[in-house]
């Protein structure tokens, strides 16, 4: 049921739709018409709601949907409503800018700037209440086209934040993984080394140094898991949810550690970067929790409140010993540029990961 509450449709765009078809079907229905003809109209008013329904905001799949509703559009100017008809026209039109491209919204407005000067020419009016209707569309459209224009802006604006945020965390993961793993592997090949040279002189000491660094494999290994984890590529949409975090979670299984998530409150869609932000505390906490903590359970509870969302990532273990890492001081600077806090410190039992983020 996502499409009933699409976020990519733009909410003003919503709100003139809504007032303007009910303005448009009290005023038809308050004209004397014929049987026929209102039955047209309000069956095209119908089929206009479901369109709106599921009208796309982005390239892709129902690209159809969008001509179709123009179409419709169309038609109400034939059925009575010549003239109230233009504002959803043009929102039909911002439309196709969102779907196909502000040159096909361009040239399509243009030829309906042709027509309505050359229709009325037609029909024997006079050019200049063509003129005017021509350029009181005009007006409309660049209104509209315009406002088209900033939003596709603003989400090429977005799109190129998150390739930056992206970039960042694959740095900050490629310092982790070669302080992790790199040091362990160091490590091992140092002491294979050792025990390469004292196995005949010192056998007990080469197999002590064996043994070593068959224990600091198995570590290597779980670091190694662990980033797999990390790692895992999200849903390129941006629609979490908390499902994805509850998915998160599960994907700890079986490091040994009990992990629980829950949800309190009625849960609510969140903006796209909010749930983002909201899934790498997630990440961040259990990974922490995991390789610092020495936990034997970690607990994670999203909380719907009223005007904010709560994300509380709770262990068992030893607590902290030591400051914030670079992981956490990036996730603070993110969740705050979202309006949020994030604090963490040790609980009665544990460690606590608190990020608050305004709903």
């Amino acid at each position: 049921m996502a499409w009933l509450r699409d976020p990519d449709r733009p909410v003003l765009l919503s709100v003139v739709f809504w007032l303007v078809l009910g303005v448009m079907v009290a005023v038809n229905l308050g004209k004397p018409s014929g049987l026929t003809e209102r039955i047209l109209f309000l069956a095209d008013v119908v089929l206009l709601c479901v369109l709106w329904v599921v009208m796309p905001w982005r390239p892709g799949r129902r690209r159809l949907v969008a001509p179709a509703f123009l179409a419709c559009t169309l038609v109400l100017g034939l059925t009575g409503s010549a003239g109230t008809h233009l504002p959803l026209l043009l929102i039909g039109v911002v439309n196709l800018a969102f779907v196909y491209g502000m040159r096909v919204a361009a040239l399509i407005l243009a030829a309906f700037g042709v027509v309505l000067i050359v229709a009325p020419l037609w029909y024997g009016r006079s050019l200049l209440t063509a003129v005017i209707q021509t350029a009181a569309l005009a007006v409309l459209a660049a209104f509209s086209l315009g406002m088209a224009s900033a939003v596709l802006r603003a989400r090429e604006l977005a799109a190129r934040v998150r390739e930056l945020t992206v970039a960042e965390e694959r740095a900050r993961m490629a310092a982790e993984m070669h302080d992790s793993i790199g040091h362990h592997l160091t490590v091992i090949k140092l002491g294979l080394e050792n025990a390469e040279r004292f196995r005949d002189r010192r056998p007990e000491a080469a197999w002590a140094e064996v043994r070593q660094a068959k224990e600091l494999t198995v570590a290597a290994l779980a670091d190694a898991r662990r980033w797999v984890r990390a790692l895992r590529p999200l849903p390129l949409d941006g629609h979490l949810g908390s499902e994805a975090l509850r998915q998160l979670a599960a994907t700890f299984t079986g490091t040994g550690v009990t992990v629980t998530f829950e949800v309190a409150g009625a849960e609510r869609p969140l903006e796209p970067d909010t749930e983002l932000v909201l899934y790498r505390v997630l990440q961040e906490g259990l990974t922490n929790a995991l390789r610092h903590a020495e936990a034997d359970s970690v607990r994670g509870t999203l909380t719907f409140e009223k005007e904010k969302v709560v994300l509380v990532v709770a262990d068992d273990g030893k607590g902290l010993d030591r400051g914030p890492g670079f992981g956490l001081s990036s996730l603070t600077e993110r969740v705050e540029a979202l309006g949020g806090t994030l604090t963490s410190g040790n609980a009665a039992k544990g460690v606590e990961l608190r990020a608050e983020l305004p709903a």
